[in-house]
């Protein structure tokens, strides 16, 4: 029997959004407009990546959704943290996310700043946790990874250097290094999140480190190309705008064409990474090739 990649996705985000759900602080809880805006940023409709790679990634070595689902919420609580942040009027300043306005347009930008902010904390909680599931020793080396990928060595790290670039000549290392930080730090560390907690082995996790740098920037090349081409009712967000900040991206410095065939190169490396692993790593040889070829 093939293997369904919509059938995975869309089991798994069932997994995540239910666990969301109940992981998320209650709208009648105080303070409640807080925990309003964080639940509208959060539930909105997403494609829900990087917790289905943290899934994916525990899978690939043999372990279970159930036992990694607390990390793997906590990875989509950083990654719409880092949405609302950017979509404020001192970063993006953009007025939709996810086909819905931005939360600062609901909410206000001072609520919506301490909503992302919580969320951050809210994640960490979360990934402590996972040790209720998973082997206490397991969690530890998750924690520092996780910490490593969002702060100045990885996500936010790029999106500064992202910020010093808009109008700026970049050099190709200065384009792969806002890519693979901004965006590629936070994907490598889902899959490998996942797998840590499952208990893969050094020579497994070190795979597939290796497998979401490759997809991490083959992602955000991908998002280059759509923020061009793309259509705002499928990909939730206006295109345009990388070219309206004078952004730092790989169609502006390579041309459309060769940024397709780089992110595909992206996807090849990835899937390469994979060659040493069964079946139970078909989602993430799925995703890879999902990343590369959404419209682009």
């Amino acid at each position: 029997m093939s293997f369904s990649l919509a059938e995975y996705l869309q089991s798994r985000r069932y997994l995540i959004e239910q666990a969301l759900e109940r992981y998320l602080p209650s709208p009648s809880d105080r303070p409640q407009r807080l925990h309003e805006s964080i639940r509208y940023s959060v539930l909105a409709p997403g494609k829900r990546i990087r917790p289905i790679l943290v899934i994916a990634g525990a899978e690939a070595v043999g372990g279970t959704a159930e036992q990694v689902l607390p990390t793997a919420c906590a990875l989509e609580c950083i990654h719409v943290f880092s949405l609302i942040h950017d979509d404020l009027p001192c970063m993006d300043n953009d007025d939709y996310r996810r086909g819905r306005p931005t939360n600062h347009k609901i909410f206000g930008e001072a609520l919506a700043l301490l909503a992302g902010d919580a969320l951050l904390a809210l994640a960490f909680q979360l990934i402590a946790e996972n040790a209720a599931s998973v082997p206490p020793e397991r969690v530890l080396p998750t924690l520092h990874l996780v910490a490593k990928a969002s702060g100045t060595w990885g996500m936010v790290g790029g999106q500064v250097v992202d910020m010093e670039s808009q109008g700026q000549t970049v050099t190709p290392d200065t384009l792969h290094y806002i890519h693979s930080h901004k965006t590629g730090a936070l994907l490598t560390c889902s899959v490998v999140a996942g797998a840590t907690l499952a208990g893969g082995s050094a020579q497994q996790i070190e795979a597939l480190r290796r497998y979401g740098e490759h997809i991490g920037l083959a992602f955000q090349i991908a998002d280059d190309i759509l923020d061009i081409v793309g259509d705002q009712e499928r990909i939730g967000k206006p295109v345009g705008s990388d070219q309206k900040q004078d952004k730092a991206t790989y169609p502006r410095l390579f041309g459309i064409e060769e940024s397709r065939q780089r992110a595909r190169h992206e996807m090849k490396a990835a899937l390469q990474q994979l060659q040493e692993f069964d079946e139970k790593a078909d989602p993430l040889r799925a995703l890879a090739q999902f990343i590369v070829e959404r419209d682009i």
